[in-house]
């Protein structure tokens, strides 16, 4: 039997003087946007929420609301904009600090350029975020007609289920998230707004990387990666760089959401948005 010295034992027992996580003061309140989908739905309250939770362990005011999965970037946006005035009607909130994923991204956007909200808000940061298109939108709408049909079907009775307060369009969201779309339509007719700070982050993992993907993913990442590049499962490095590029992750698509995270990688997405909230820091916001 091998011997362990006590006083070897007991230094791993040792108390840490100041266990919790340290405060992170931010001049502005969060407010987190979740992209397309809402299967994430089924095992959380909302698709950001657990990042949110992490967040208000910092000491952060943040909020991870819902708005319907699947509809168009136009119709998203508004209920991200409405989200926004009844937050600070409720706490009296002058501007506030946004941090989309995915879809959500562009909705904000679209929200900060076109529906009157720009003087609300302080930053955005995107979390790979479509903002030139994503190859698997476009594969997506290759299937055969019947296919899709009754994929459509399926996944607006899902999204109405779960967000019955607003129609669902699984088609047509999707059918924004071509690069065509986005290159040609929305990005010329969607412009920054001075005077709010735009960040983003990008993603990589799978094929052309060293970093690990989940086998589920393995098929739609080598898809992307023939047409576009290096990307995190559904966006690439190249299509979610938006503003001021802060980094590339090597945590998936889903990772970045707390969703799917094996014990060996939770280190890595709790690094990420410690050093997400902490760019707010520095920057002032």
């Amino acid at each position: 039997m091998k011997w362990i010295e006590p006083k070897k034992y007991l230094k791993k027992l040792e108390l840490a003087e100041y266990p919790q996580p340290d405060l992170i003061r931010l001049k502005y309140p969060v407010l987190m946007c979740h992209g397309y989908g809402g299967f994430s739905m089924l095992i959380s309250p909302s698709p950001l929420h657990n990042s949110c939770m992490r967040l208000r362990a910092y000491g952060i005011e943040a909020f991870a609301p819902n708005i319907v999965p699947y509809a168009t970037i136009e119709i998203r946006a508004e209920q991200w904009a409405g989200v926004m005035k009844e937050l600070q009607g409720k706490y009296g909130y002058d501007k506030m600090n946004v941090v989309a994923h995915s879809m959500g991204g562009l909705d904000m956007r679209y929200a900060i350029s076109k529906l009157g909200i720009a003087d609300s808000v302080a930053s955005l940061t995107t979390i790979a975020a479509p903002h030139h298109g994503t190859s698997l939108a476009e594969l997506v709408l290759t299937a055969p007609d019947t296919i899709k049909e009754k994929l459509a079907e399926l996944v607006d009775w899902f999204g109405e289920s779960i967000f019955p307060s607003q129609k669902s369009d699984a088609v047509a969201a999707v059918e924004q998230l071509t690069r065509e779309y986005v290159n040609n339509e929305f990005n010329p007719n969607v412009p920054d707004v001075e005077g709010i700070s735009y960040f983003s982050y990008s993603a990589a993992v799978g094929k052309g990387t060293e970093h690990p993907l989940n086998p589920i993913y393995r098929v739609q990442n080598q898809l992307i990666f023939q047409q576009e590049g290096i990307n995190d499962s559904f966006v690439t490095v190249d299509s979610a760089k938006w503003g001021k590029h802060l980094k590339t992750l090597d945590i998936s698509h889903l990772e970045q959401i707390e969703i799917q995270v094996n014990k060996e990688r939770k280190p890595l997405v709790e690094m990420f948005w410690h050093d997400l909230v902490i760019n707010l820091q520095v920057n002032g916001l």
